[in-house]
Parts: C-alpha cells; structure tokens; sequence
C-alpha cells in the first residue's frame, strides 16, 4: 500500500528538481491539472495509470522510490548487471539444492519480461 503523504512529498521533490510547476508537471506527463491539484491535497490517491506515466516521462524517476521511497532520486546511473549463465550457476549454489525457475526483468516505463528456465542451454 502507497503512503499518499509520503507519495505527495516525492512528486513535489519531482517537481522541485525539475523545476516545474503543478501544471507545468500535468502537461508534461499528459495528465489533467485537476488530477495533479487532488493529489497533492490529498483529494485523491495516485492510480497506476499516473504512476506510469510520471516514470515514462522522467527516467530518472525510480518507480520503487516513487511507490515506496525505497531507492535513489534521481536514480543513478549505474548499468544493471548483466544476468550471465555463470551468475545463475552462482546463485544456485548459494541455495543449496534449489535451483531457478524464473527470472522476471523490470524496465522503466513498468513493462516486464519473464522467463523460465526450460533447459540447460
């Protein structure tokens, strides 16, 4: 669950860093003004469709900071690592006789990619 006071003061860190005003942040992002002005009173909660579209628009805007505070904004820009046969072999053996099932990629805009493990390729 989102803490809508919280989720307010990191939209107006947003705002602030990019030097942009509620409005100026609503046309950017493609949202209602209205929409903007009930958030950051608290009228309303965020909904997904918003919480897309601000990390569509800003990069840099992490969406787990965005939901939770949990990360770094603006998020850095260190590159993810890469997921190599020998890290997975690797993470295997730190679980003991466990091995990996799935391996599901996050991206930015709040798209994901799965993939099982079919076969020892």
């Amino acid at each position: 669950m989102v803490n809508t006071d919280e989720f307010i003061k990191r939209l107006e860190r947003i705002m602030q860093h990019y030097e942009l005003s509620a409005a100026a942040f609503a046309d950017r992002i493609q949202a209602q003004r209205s929409s903007i002005s009930h958030l950051l009173t608290g009228r309303n909660k965020p909904s997904l469709e918003f919480v897309l579209k601000v990390v569509k628009t800003f990069p840099e805007v992490n969406l787990y900071w965005l939901l939770n505070g949990k990360g770094s904004f603006p998020a850095s820009s260190s590159p993810a690592p890469t997921v190599t046969k020998a890290v997975v072999k690797e993470a295997e053996k730190t679980k003991g006789d466990s091995t990996i099932q799935k391996i599901v990629i996050f991206y930015s805009d709040g798209s994901f990619e799965a993939f099982d493990k079919t076969s020892d390729q």
